[in-house]
Parts: structure tokens; C-alpha cells; sequence
């Protein structure tokens, strides 16, 4: 059994700064790309940030120069460090693994139940 729980969601005015976490708990062996995802009322589910086994990282446009997105593989925990909020970053985060549970599984992907974070003044 794998579980992703994630936190540090919450309210902030606009230009504040949150930090999201993510770790990952149950039979890991091996976790590949990590990536965060969010979904807006009304709107589609979206990749924000995502980080390779390597740390390479790529971002959507929107939040480039804003977020950060950072992973400690020894905690199987990946964040995202969210500067410059803006009103439009409101939505409800997700964190996302590609994994396996053991030599030999196939690749699997995995959903944290999301954080809200809400930038309002």
C-alpha cells in the first residue's frame, strides 16, 4: 500500500509565500518523476512543477521564476515552494509520483488528496 499526504496548504494575500509537502509512506523502492498538479474551480487539472530522479525540474509558464519545486528522496518527499501568489495560483495542489514498489513492478502512479490553497486579501 502506497499513500502520498501532503501539506502546508492554507490562506495568504497576494504576493505571500506558502510551502507545500508531499511524502510518500508504504512499500517504496523506487520513485522516478514527482510533480505537482493543480485544479481550479471549473477548470481542468493542470502540471505545475515537476522534478526528474535526477533534479532536473520543469514548469508550466505561468509560475516560472515563482515557484520551486524540490525533492528529498532519502524522506520520499517532494515541495514546492510557492513565492509571488497571485489571486489566478488558487486551486487545490496535488502531488503526483511515478514509482515502483519493487524490483521487477512495473511503474505505477500515485495521488496525494490534495491541499487547498486559497490567496486572498
Amino acid at each position: 500500500q502506497v499513500q502520498l499526504v501532503e501539506s502546508g496548504g492554507g490562506l495568504v494575500q497576494p504576493g505571500g509565500s506558502l510551502t507545500l509537502s508531499c511524502a510518500g509512506s508504504g512499500t517504496i523502492f523506487s520513485i522516478n518523476t514527482m510533480n505537482w498538479y493543480r485544479q481550479a474551480p471549473g477548470k481542468e487539472r493542470e502540471l505545475v512543477a515537476t522534478i526528474g530522479n535526477g533534479g532536473s525540474t520543469n514548469y508550466r509558464d505561468s509560475v516560472k521564476g515563482r515557484f520551486t519545486i524540490s525533492r528529498d528522496d532519502a524522506k520520499k518527499s517532494v515541495y514546492l515552494q510557492m513565492n509571488s501568489l497571485k489571486p489566478e495560483d488558487m486551486a487545490v495542489y496535488y502531488c503526483n509520483f511515478v514509482l515502483r514498489r519493487g524490483v521487477g513492478y512495473r511503474w505505477e502512479e500515485y495521488w496525494g488528496q490534495g491541499t487547498q490553497v486559497t490567496v486572498s486579501s
